[in-house]
């Protein structure tokens, strides 16, 4: 029985899916909808969102983004704020993957990186998927976005920079550990913009994006 018990537990948790939101999606027909793609390097995910949405708002993340190199998109992503950042190659960094897997409490971060190409033109078609999300939807997402962030008086401040590269990292005050990876963050953001999720298989970047070919669904968009 307890086996069952169990078995029938960890089933439950699998599968469970933290409901949309249907004042948000399916977005209703919006003149001023916004486009979102979700782009998978393979295990991490990242939004791209249009620049000149992010700053016509007026939080913090609006100005973060004016912070920013020049680049008409914007990828954001979350991750450990030094794992994430550190992109040496892997095999040297063995032992901080793992501290940052399983040691609870690490300091995170939010990362804004301006994009001058076409984000389209960064992944293959496989491995992108597009949002159309209605200006509420959008709202929200931005919204959640925020509450991410450690604000410093109101505003967001960067914990992180790359030589060479106009990315930033802005500190986040939640903590990445094997129990809230990068791909969880992400699938609470599309839940956010109202998309329904499933929290514990989202630790997989491909389950970000079935989320997203579920929400498709819902609204007839053909895959691009």
């Amino acid at each position: 029985m307890i086996l069952a018990v169990t078995l029938g537990a960890i089933a439950g948790l699998w599968t469970w899916t933290t409901p949309g939101k249907p004042d948000l999606w399916p977005p209703a027909a919006d003149p001023n909808g916004i486009e979102v793609l979700v782009l998978d390097n393979g295990f991490h995910t990242d939004l791209a969102v249009p620049r000149a949405h992010l700053e016509a708002g007026s939080g913090p993340l609006a100005g973060a983004v004016r912070s920013l190199p020049p680049g008409e998109w914007i990828l954001i992503g979350w991750g450990d704020a030094r794992f994430y950042v550190d992109q040496s190659p892997i095999g040297d960094r063995l032992a901080d993957g793992a501290r940052a897997f399983f040691r609870p409490g690490n300091a995170s971060v939010i990362m804004l990186d301006p994009a001058q190409d076409n984000p389209r033109d960064l992944v293959a078609a496989d491995r992108r998927r597009t949002l159309h999300l209605s200006t509420a939807g959008f709202e929200a997402m931005v919204a959640h976005i925020e509450a991410s962030l450690d604000l410093d008086q109101g505003q967001a401040h960067i914990a992180a920079a790359r030589a060479g590269d106009d990315a930033r990292f802005f500190a986040s005050h939640e903590h990445f550990w094997i129990g809230r990876l990068c791909n969880h963050w992400s699938a609470g953001v599309l839940n956010a913009a109202g998309l329904p999720v499933r929290p514990l298989r989202s630790v997989t970047s491909s389950e970000v994006m079935a989320a997203v070919e579920r929400a498709q669904l819902d609204t007839g968009t053909v895959r691009d």
